[in-house]
């Protein structure tokens, strides 16, 4: 039955059909364009033109594929173009590189990477010159924190690394204060107490140097000390009275330091802990933990072996031996590249001249159509009905074959130091084994294991500090011979082996070859007619002699190419101060410096002259904050510590704590008293 479409019907379907047949030539067009323009280097409008082509036709794998391709293509080039421009210092043209990529791909790791990575080079550059500046004006501690932010994020930043050891080489011939006392504890200063009050001592510090100092309860307000210090520093004197008296400290604030006793309780109370963690890049995480367990003897200890991370929490004083401990392990290990030679020069030589006779000869009666010989056939047995049943054909041999081979391996191998590396070259040979099962319902199965023949060279080298290489070579060269059949079927082979063993020292560069493995292998066989076949030159006609001649030598060449060498830290990184056995806290420098001259009243001077005048020497036993060659003294007896401040009671309102201080003599006491002359 014949069915006839409605015109409406027939519309539809042409237009549908239209539609498709320009979708797909638009889809065809955008393509063909898309191709031009990245062949152009227009990777973006290539691009555009390949998802217009993808739009057209969602359904057709070339155009997606195509796609696909040519953004990856065009991101790695761009990417490896951006890398190099950054490692030519060109930030600019890295920065253009990336953003291109990010164009036309917004999801690229490696692009917003790079941007990351240029973002953090531009910090870092910053912060570099920020602390060349701070080390250009001595202050280390603010230098070295911001070479050590840099380093964080960035191990390898070369010029940081630099500077880092140019800051520890200064800070090890003279150690800084902490940053935030710094300027007050590089006060020079000379002071002279015999069995003083301790807070008198520092009373006389704080007024000198513009520090707060806050003592815990546990002090004693008792407590006396001695001190004579000549040309030296707040910072010593605070470190020399603290320790004498079994105190310690902890900074408060910029100007404020609190005094208590060194106890372990006291110590859990005020010491603050520092948490630091340590990304590693060559070390291994249980390796760091273990040096900070056995020499910081510190127990808050966590190790991520996952991230390769440690993380301490500590004093501050340990966390900063532990970064110099950290710098001297985390370095990468050194490597050499083995360029190994091996030759197996191989010599075979075969003569078989001669005749080869028939072994034996066989005569039998010819057969007898009644079956079998009778006795009475034998005794009428003559050369008409007697046969020889044997071949008695003869092969004339002259045979000469000479064989050379020379079989060269080259590798080269890239070893770290203390690491073993192999190298096999030639087959493995299969090697089937067959076991049997015993009893009821016994079985048999069979096996295979693989045996390596040919050459298997084995190297682990040591790297020294003098740019020389130790090498453990174990060579062994293996063949395959005849194979062997046991009783059950089984197959094995005859294995040769010739192997060397050795322990050299090359310089960097240095060849050095092994010979002297050699296999001389001479057989003769022969196939003669007894006595006449012994006959020289004779004998040949009635014999043949086959000479087999081997002969295999191999010689090993090896020369070290040192990678990366054995860095050997710097003096300042190697050797640096630990503190005492209690405390990590490092002894401050004391060396001598100019004499100080603080300001004093024209009085205070002329009462300083009355005095020393009239005892004929300058009083013993007094704090001196004056000259150090000529100390102003008072005797700690009349300078009374009051209940509320502990300032020296005077008839003056308090000068300004800095460099304003005036120190106002005291007659010394009548003679009469011998109370106050202590």
């Amino acid at each position: 039955m014949l069915r006839l479409v409605s015109p409406t019907k027939t519309r539809v379907l042409g237009m549908a059909l239209a539609a498709v047949l320009i979708g797909g030539c638009a889809g065809q067009r955008a393509y063909q364009e898309g191709n031009a323009l990245v062949a152009q280097d227009q990777v973006a409008a290539g691009l555009a033109k390949y998802q217009e082509a993808v739009a057209a036709d969602p359904g057709n794998p070339q155009y997606r594929s195509a796609y696909l391709r040519a953004r990856d293509t065009a991101a790695d080039r761009l990417v490896k173009q951006a890398e190099s421009a950054l490692a030519s210092n060109q930030t600019e043209a890295a920065l253009q590189d990336y953003r291109r990529v990010l164009a036309f791909d917004p999801a690229n790791e490696r692009a917003r990477a790079g941007l990351r990575q240029v973002e953090a080079d531009r910090r870092h550059a910053a912060m570099l010159q920020e602390a060349r500046a701070a080390f250009e004006k001595g202050e280390l501690d603010g230098a070295r924190q911001k070479l050590a932010a840099i380093l964080t994020e960035r191990p390898a930043h070369e010029p940081a690394r630099l500077l880092m050891l140019d800051v520890d080489e200064k800070a090890a011939a003279s150690p800084a204060a902490e940053a935030a006392l710094a300027a007050s504890f590089r006060k020079p200063i000379s002071l002279e107490f015999r069995d003083a009050p301790l807070k008198q001592i520092f009373e006389v510090i704080s007024r000198h140097a513009g520090l707060n100092f806050v003592f815990d309860k546990d002090v004693k307000a008792d407590q006396r000390s001695s001190i004579f210090l000549k040309n030296s520093t707040v910072e010593a004197a605070v470190y020399y009275l603290l320790m004498t008296n079994q105190l310690e400290r902890q900074v408060m604030d910029g100007n404020t330091i609190l005094i208590y006793p060194n106890v372990a309780a006291k110590l859990k109370e005020y010491q603050e802990m520092t948490v630091k963690t340590f990304f590693l890049a060559n070390a291994e995480a249980k390796n760091i933990a273990n040096t900070f367990k056995t020499i910081l003897k510190s127990r808050d200890v966590v190790v991520d072996e996952k991230l390769n991370l440690v993380i301490l929490r500590d004093s501050p004083e340990a966390v900063r031996v532990a970064t110099q401990l950290v710098a001297l392990q985390d370095v990468p290990e050194p490597e050499v590249m083995l360029e190994v030679e091996v030759l197996e020069i191989k010599r075979s030589r075969l003569v078989d001249l001669g005749i080869s006779w028939p072994g034996s000869v066989s005569f039998a009666p010819l057969a007898s159509l009644d079956g079998p010989v009778s006795i009475d056939q034998l005794r009428g047995l003559n050369r008409g009905n007697v046969g020889v049943i044997s071949d008695l054909s003869a092969t004339v041999n002259a045979n000469k074959t000479d064989g050379d081979s020379n079989i060269l391996a080259n590798p080269r191998i890239r070893v770290r130091n203390k690491e073993k590396a192999k190298v096999v070259i030639g087959d493995k040979i299969p090697n089937i084994s067959t076991t049997i099962s015993s009893g009821v319902g016994g079985f048999a199965s069979e096996s295979v294991n693989y045996i390596d023949v040919g050459l298997t060279l084995n190297v682990e080298p040591t790297i020294y500090l003098n740019n020389e290489v130790g090498i453990r070579i174990s060579l062994e060269v293996s063949t395959l011979g005849d194979s062997v059949t046991t009783r059950s079927g089984t197959v094995a082979y005859r294995i040769g082996t010739r192997s060397a063993t050795t322990f050299l020292q090359l310089k960097d560069g240095e060849n050095q070859v092994l010979a002297g493995l050699i296999s001389n292998e001479d057989r003769s066989s022969g196939s003669k007619l007894p006595g006449i076949g012994d006959l020289p030159i004779v004998g040949r006609l009635f014999g043949s002699t086959r000479d087999t001649s081997d002969r295999t030598e191999i010689v090993l060449s090896i020369t070290p190419r040192l990678v990366r060498t054995v860095q050997r830290p710097a003096a300042a990184s190697s050797e640096f101060g630990a503190g005492t056995e209690a405390s990590f806290r490092r002894r401050p420098d004391s060396t001598a410096r100019a004499p100080v001259q603080l300001p004093v009243s024209a009085a205070a001077a002329a009462a300083a002259r009355a005095a020393g005048a009239a005892q004929g020497t300058a009083p013993v036993g007094a704090p001196a904050v004056g000259s150090p060659e000529r100390p102003i003294s008072v005797p700690p007896s009349q300078l009374p510590v009051t209940p509320q401040t502990g300032s020296p009671q005077s008839g003056q309102p308090p000068s300004s704590p800095a460099t304003n201080l005036q120190v106002v003599p005291v007659a010394p006491p009548p003679p009469a008293n011998p109370a106050t002359q202590r």
